[in-house]
């Protein structure tokens, strides 16, 4: 198959987790995405999500997982990392690179300081250690929106949090279409992956981090805000920062330098 794409299904606490993999390497590398997977999973979608990672699948064997399909209310960050954790045990990643953006950043962050012997290098990306009040506000306005129904504001207001000005421009005349596409069925992945933000601190536990560790901020981002990546990088021992000049909270998605930067740090290349 193209690429050595694959979707797949897991079953894990009486349902299932979606996950797509691509590549061929002998290395793992395991993806967290953030608070969209409460509106549209992974599923099905290997060949979509793989283009960006074409220059990792020599080496790497890559993992993007969504969260389980039913997630019980007052599911927590930690939660979510155990369950990845077991994820992994299941397709026997011993072992792995993980890179979390946002709130998969929030699970990578659990997942390193509860299996530090799973995780072999860390990037959190737009991310933070705990919620601040920024996170808080923008968090608490998408639950609001999505409890009312009210799509296409929460898009809207997701991407002018999200992008630089610069990008706005050309996505904007897209704006009209968002009251219909990738609508769910259902807020309630949502509204249960916002409040786990919103229940979110991992700041005491943050030195317990051992591996090496690429943390990558917006500097103009809206969403959490570029100090809490000055955060996790004073409390991270073995860490290294860098931030995006003018871009936000979608850096990783605006950056052309963001994965090659990654792969770089992976591969040990500074």
């Amino acid at each position: 198959m193209l690429w050595n794409a694959r979707n797949g299904q897991l079953p894990l606490g009486g349902t299932k987790m979606s996950y797509v993999s691509f590549g061929y390497g002998s290395r793992a590398l395991v993806l967290l995405p953030g608070l969209s997977d409460g509106l549209a999973t992974v599923k099905g979608k290997a060949l979509l999500l793989a283009k960006p990672f074409t220059s990792f699948f020599e080496k790497y064997r890559v993992f993007m997982f969504s969260r389980k399909d039913d997630m019980p209310q007052g599911y927590s960050i930690r939660d979510m990392a155990r369950d990845q954790a077991e994820a992994m045990d299941r397709l026997e990643i011993k072992r792995a690179c993980v890179l979390g953006v946002s709130q998969g950043g929030m699970i990578a962050q659990y997942l390193a300081i509860d299996c530090p012997q799973r995780v072999e290098k860390l990037v959190l990306a737009v991310t933070a250690p705990r919620v601040n009040p920024m996170i808080r506000e923008c968090v608490s306005q998408w639950l609001g929106l999505a409890q009312q129904g009210r799509h296409k504001e929460l898009m809207m207001d997701t991407a002018e949090k999200s992008y630089s000005e610069q990008y706005l421009k050309k996505y904007r005349r897209l704006y009209p279409l968002l009251g219909w596409v990738g609508k769910p069925k259902s807020y309630e992945r949502f509204i249960i992956n916002g409040n786990a933000i919103l229940g979110f601190d991992a700041w005491d536990e943050l030195e317990r981090i051992a591996c090496p560790t690429l943390i990558l901020g917006g500097e103009a981002d809206r969403t959490v805000g570029i100090q809490a990546s000055y955060e996790m990088k004073e409390r991270i021992g073995d860490s290294q920062l860098y931030v995006y000049p003018g871009l936000g909270h979608g850096a990783y998605e605006e950056a052309g330098d963001f994965y090659p930067r990654v792969f770089r740090f992976l591969e040990g290349q500074g």
